[in-house]
């Protein structure tokens, strides 16, 4: 199962992330979190002064993850996507075909979850952009591109304990329904 946080910069994804680590459930996963300090320590650009070079490196990442057969990560596709799309340096063309390439691989997720930044402050790590319009800029985005490629996604807000209760519910209920319909096609 592949379990993907989206959402913009600074609303918890990573530390939602590290809390699911230490449920049972998931003892047998691949967790990833966010490589931007090391990406910025290579001199890739980041936030809205990233390349498509670097937005390509960040695709890369994304994709080289969903070969792994259980993971959960704090970043998906969505957001190199968002990213992209609001880059200064990256043209409108490059932008469109880098989505139009992209998207291919929105579905490879089991789950989505999209984590609102309402009410929480952006946190400064000297890495990711602090600029409030940025952040919601990025925000509107990725809200945009679930609208327009309608993955099966869920919004999380509140708590760290909220939200991780909210996916366990979504994950462990799903899979027991799914494997309640698999016994019930079997026995008929």
């Amino acid at each position: 199962m592949k379990i993907g946080f989206t959402g913009t910069v600074s609303v918890g994804k990573t530390t939602l992330v590290k809390a699911l680590q230490e449920i049972p459930e998931f003892k047998n996963y691949t967790f990833t979190t966010e490589r931007s300090a090391y990406l910025h320590s290579l001199g890739i650009p980041l936030n809205h002064n990233t390349t498509i070079e670097g937005q390509t490196i960040f695709l890369a990442e994304r994709v080289t993850e969903l070969m792994q057969e259980n993971l959960i990560t704090d970043r998906t596709i969505i957001d190199v996507m968002a990213f992209t799309n609001l880059a200064k340096k990256v043209s409108y063309i490059d932008s469109d075909a880098f989505e139009e390439y992209a998207k291919r691989f929105i579905y490879q997720y089991d789950y989505i979850f999209y984590v609102s930044p309402e009410g929480v402050k952006i946190e400064n790590n000297g890495i990711r952009e602090t600029d409030p319009e940025y952040r919601n800029n990025i925000d509107t985005e990725i809200g945009r591109l679930l609208r327009k490629y309608r993955p099966i996604w869920h919004t999380l807000s509140g708590s760290t304990e909220e939200c991780i209760k909210k996916i366990l519910d979504v994950v462990i209920f799903t899979n027991y329904e799914n494997q309640k319909i698999n016994i019930n096609i079997n026995n008929n």
